[in-house]
């Protein structure tokens, strides 16, 4: 399920003449049985409300004298959420001849034609205070305070998020908390100005439309309509036209496949920064600690300590907490284990709330092993809002493969990632040639849309992962990543846990031993797999192809190229 909060407005969305008739209070009853919440999102003041709407009770939350005001009927407790304007404003007011004149727990509101008699006011007393319209009310609130901030203020009591919401109106006060909501909705008597800014708008007016809008959510989720929902798309990059290409952030499902240092990392940390951007929850899960510098996620477990799937959830339970949950303190053959008992713990987060929005599995061949017993871990057929992250789309289990619709792949022969991907879920592959990715491009496939894959450029992110203070210059790979000297006749064993020791070591073994590992190609091969730096691994590989150089020219060659990426201790 998307849409777990119903927003809406009272005058002219839920009411007409003030009053809502049984056929929309019984339409609210029926969508609050289906396990969705009902906030009411008013310019009205408090005490006004409770005695033209006895109904009440029927919402969860109240946000009242627009956006000033939370209200929760269960418990009674109200929570102003602003400062009432100064005493002498209210008497200057009344001495200017404002009347009718209203004053709340907050908002201070009046008629039109005073709105200049007010803003002459608010001038004269030197006050920092907002006006806000609503047809001919005039409304007088603290600076910052509208119907946006009061239905956040309810979202964040109640943990869900905007993105989860459904938000309907009428008016123009009504433009702030609607495009607050993932779905904006404008009954059709609303004002034009409204109509042309929402997502969709209804056939019938007031409580009708809203009796529309619940029996569409209840039908369909408002799926009906997705494809009007443009403003949340998420970029990946351009094709060579010009023309974007978008992925929406609901209801899909990614394969980020590759080559190992082709780029996974970065088109997925960019992919990542914009979903954070925009507000979506993502949950990674880590295994080689490749996103513990990720800013927009709080890191658990490292190397030393697991992470504790309790500490997760709670997390979690945090709207707007993004967590990566790194693997390392886990032994590798425990780590489908792991997630086995992880995935349920998520998937009941989202029973409740529809978050995390995003579920990213790096290493899928590690954590859904096409080898492993699945009968412990059971995945729906369909889930979405999940992105699979491999170099080998061949090892993750069919099951979990069966979930995406999105193929992303980079790095060599990215086409036969798609083949291999429709081998193991049964597909008929789409015709392709062999492929030559240029540096920052990508190859995408959208099954359910009728176009062929195509290339595209990727969209790198606004805060580029900062090599320069990456684990793999200074930090601690662990045993089964690290790079071991050990010569021909492997007498030594002397372990590089990252670059500066690789540098540290090699200039210090014998020119047989550097030699040794050079014509077997072990440099670039290291570079590649565990250090996952494709560029690095070429550079590496030219210098190994050459037949007649040195220990200490070739020693050089592959320092320099390591420190024009990085850089490393003295």
């Amino acid at each position: 399920m998307r849409y777990f909060v119903l927003a809406t407005d009272y005058d002219g969305t839920l009411a007409a003449n003030g009053r809502v008739h049984n056929d929309t209070l019984t339409a609210l009853e029926r969508l609050r049985t289906s396990g969705r919440k009902l906030i009411l999102v008013t310019g009205r003041q408090l005490d006004d409300l409770r005695q033209v709407f006895e109904q009440i009770d029927l919402f969860d939350y109240v946000v009242a004298e627009n956006g000033a005001l939370l209200y929760c009927p269960a418990s009674r407790q109200e929570k102003s959420l602003g400062l009432q304007p100064p005493v002498e404003f209210i008497e200057a007011l009344r001495d200017r001849q404002v009347s009718p004149l209203s004053v709340g727990r907050v908002i201070v509101a009046t008629w039109h034609p005073h709105e200049m008699t007010v803003l002459q006011t608010i001038r004269d007393l030197g006050l920092e205070l907002q006006v806000i319209f609503n047809k001919g009310a005039v409304m007088v609130l603290p600076s910052g305070i509208n119907k946006a901030t009061g239905l956040m203020a309810a979202l964040t009591e109640m943990k869900f998020s905007p993105h989860n919401v459904v938000g309907v109106g009428d008016a123009e006060n009504d433009h702030a908390f609607l495009n607050l909501c993932e779905c904006s909705v404008a009954v059709a008597n609303a004002l034009p100005m409204l109509m042309e800014r929402v997502d969709f708008v209804t056939n019938d007016q007031r409580g009708d439309g809203v009796i529309e809008l619940t029996d569409l959510l209840l039908s369909s989720d408002l799926s009906p309509i997705d494809q009007q929902l443009q403003r949340h798309k998420i970029l990946l990059g351009t094709r060579e036209n010009g023309a974007e290409v978008n992925i929406q952030p609901y209801g899909s499902s990614i394969l980020l496949a590759g080559t190992s240092g082709g780029g996974k990392s970065t088109l997925a940390s960019a992919l990542l920064e914009r979903i954070a951007e925009q507000g979506y929850q993502f949950c990674i899960i880590d295994p080689e600690g490749d996103y513990e510098n990720f800013e927009q996620g709080v890191v658990v477990g490292d190397a030393e300590a697991s992470p504790r799937i309790a500490e997760v959830m709670d997390l979690l339970e945090k709207p707007h907490e993004n967590v990566v949950i790194n693997l390392l303190g886990i032994a590798l053959q425990d780590r489908p284990a792991f997630f086995a008992e992880l995935l349920p713990a998520l998937l009941e987060l989202r029973s409740r709330t529809g978050r995390p929005h995003w579920i990213v599995i790096d290493e899928a061949h590690h954590l859904i092993p096409s080898s492993w017993n699945l009968a412990t871990l059971t995945l729906p057929q369909q889930l979405k809002g999940m992105m699979l992250i491999t170099v080998h789309p061949a090892q993750v289990a069919p099951t979990g493969l069966s979930l995406v619709d999105t193929i992303l792949t980079i790095g060599k022969s990215p086409e036969q990632n798609i083949q291999a991907f429709c081998e193991t879920v049964g597909d008929f592959p789409p015709k392709l040639s062999p492929q030559t990715l240029k540096t920052g491009e990508a190859l995408a496939w959208f099954r359910d849309q009728e176009i062929p894959p195509f290339r595209f450029r990727i969209a790198p992110g606004h805060t580029e992962r900062l090599r320069h203070v990456r684990k793999y210059a200074e930090g601690e790979l662990g045993k089964d990543r690290s790079f071991y000297f050990r010569g021909p006749q492997k007498k030594l064993n002397l372990r590089a846990q990252n670059l500066t020791l690789f540098i540290q070591i090699a200039e210090g073994v014998d020119d047989e031993t550097w030699l040794y590992h050079l014509h077997r190609g072990d440099y670039s091969q290291w570079f590649r797999e565990a250090i996952k730096d494709e560029n690095l691994a070429e550079s590496a590989e030219a210098v190994e192809q050459l037949t007649h150089t040195s220990a200490s020219q070739s020693l050089s060659a592959i320092k320099t190229a390591i420190e024009k990426r990085y850089t490393l201790q003295a």
